[in-house]
């Protein structure tokens, strides 16, 4: 991929919808996918879509869609029959495939129009209107085959990736930490491992034995168990760190925790940012964090709150890196509260609420109290608010752009953990009057007055924190 900034190739998009997804699901689909490539660099110009069954074997669209797409990239359309390799070693799957990929070509030869009843597909070759730009790389929005990666570079004549490789990227790209950077290249290799064939590894032999008598080791083989060796120390690097995390969170253990989760883009950072003053790096991208960071609640309570921002989630997340960043999630595992911090702008936030929700049940987290943020109210109108307000009567509606919001919010966390807030006067002798300082930073200060005998406080807090202060100016005294 190209890593200069500037250099934005033109790309374009592919995607079947499939029976049962609506035609908004595959549009929010099809946006989704247009800002993972914007975030990886790409720009898109154009997209190829089809409804089908299934995806057509070898080539995941149907011929008439196939050369549609050859339109915008230039290519031929066409794909040149697979030869078995001499030591006829495909696998199974590989088989079947080709099986059914004659079927379906003898059934269209029959019915002279493309199999499951395609839909958009009746146009061919020079019937198409030519597109006004070319596409150098075409992104899949669907995990693909080796064999089906080949065949589509082979028909296109251009890069091809899917989904898996697209965002596998992007994290590669945005991975800070040597924890994060571990994890994404344990990925990496495992999904460059079964393409190596593909890749156009070379097949010769090495010199196998003493003699040289023997087949030896293939040259793909060879790079296989490479690549597995280097999995392997990454691995076992990655357990050192992960094992030295998971010391500093047992030091955590007693202490307050709140993890802030969520899909991509909710909006995650900018609140971590304004809870706890800290300089988290916010961007309007998509997985602009990859890295946990744990600040404490600011301003800070006694005892002090610490609040983690964790990786955004995604649809569809690729395998590979759901295993990988098993311990980033272990911070929602181990918090005493988690916030779902959703975009509320979104029109398909609750399809990403149903994704954050799923994942963390699998980590076994459902049982972490949690609450719902429906963040970037700023951006929907009173009518909308209304609606939402409506349909989730317990949920916090905020902006982590409004700073009354943000306090809202952060009274909403210390009320967890100390109880109700409540109103208090606190009477501070002049001779102990460095309580005050203390009471202004443990307690906001509605009010102050003073008299001959030392200054009286009108004090908002939650009420366990509000006991603690009033005990302590007592025995002061």
């Amino acid at each position: 991929m190209h890593d200069e900034p500037e250099e934005r190739p033109p790309t374009v998009l592919v995607s079947l919808q499939l029976p049962g997804v609506t035609d908004a699901a595959h549009e929010a689909d099809l946006a989704e996918l247009t800002r993972l490539c914007t975030t990886l660099g790409l720009r898109v110009i154009g997209s190829v879509t089809q409804r089908r069954a299934h995806g057509r074997a070898g080539t995941v669209l149907g011929l008439g869609k196939l050369a549609e797409l050859a339109l915008w990239t230039g290519g031929s359309g066409k794909v040149q029959p697979h030869t078995p390799r001499k030591n006829k070693l495909r696998d199974r799957r590989e088989r079947e495939e080709e099986e059914a990929e004659a079927e379906e070509e003898e059934l269209e030869a029959e019915q002279g129009h493309e199999h499951d009843h395609d839909e958009g597909d009746e146009h061919h070759g020079g019937d198409l209107p030519r597109p006004h730009e070319r596409a150098s790389v075409v992104v899949v929005d669907h995990d693909l085959s080796p064999r089906e990666q080949r065949n589509l570079e082979q028909a296109t004549g251009a890069e091809v990736l899917d989904r898996t490789q697209v965002i596998v990227e992007i994290f590669h790209r945005h991975a800070k930490s040597r924890e994060a950077r571990l994890q994404v290249e344990i990925a990496r290799l495992m999904y460059v491992a079964p393409r190596l064939r593909e890749a156009g590894a070379g097949g010769d032999r090495q010199r196998g034995g003493i003699g040289g008598k023997g087949a030896g080791e293939s040259a793909v083989e060879l790079d296989r168990r490479r690549i597995r060796d280097r999995i392997a120390e990454l691995k076992h690097e990655l357990e050192h760190i992960q094992t030295e995390q998971a010391t500093r969170r047992a030091g955590r253990r007693d202490q307050r925790r709140v993890a802030l989760v969520g899909y991509t883009n909710a909006g995650k950072s900018s609140l971590m940012r304004a809870l706890t003053g800290s300089e988290v790096y916010v961007a309007d991208k998509l997985f602009a964090t990859l890295d946990t960071t744990v600040r404490s609640l600011k301003p800070e309570t006694h005892p002090r709150i610490l609040v983690s921002d964790t990786v955004g989630f995604i649809k569809k997340l690729p395998h590979q890196l759901v295993a990988s960043f098993r311990s980033t999630l272990d911070e929602a595992l181990e918090a005493s509260l988690l916030l779902f911090v959703v975009d509320a702008s979104d029109p398909t936030f609750r399809e990403q609420l149903a994704v954050t929700r799923d994942v963390l049940d699998d980590i076994g987290a459902q049982e972490v109290p949690s609450r719902l943020v429906l963040n970037k109210r700023d951006q929907l109108d009173e009518h909308a608010i209304k609606m939402l307000a409506r349909e989730y009567p317990d949920a916090l509606i905020v902006s982590a752009k409004d700073r009354k919001d943000v306090l809202f919010v952060r009274e909403q966390i210390v009320t967890f953990f100390d109880g109700a807030f409540a109103e208090r006067e606190i009477f501070v002798p002049y001779a102990h009057h460095g309580f005050v300082r203390k009471i202004h930073d443990g307690a906001a200060v509605v009010s102050e007055r003073y008299d001959e005998e030392g200054t009286h406080l009108l004090v908002r807090g939650p009420e366990a924190a509000l006991d603690r202060l009033s005990a302590e100016v007592a025995s002061a005294g």
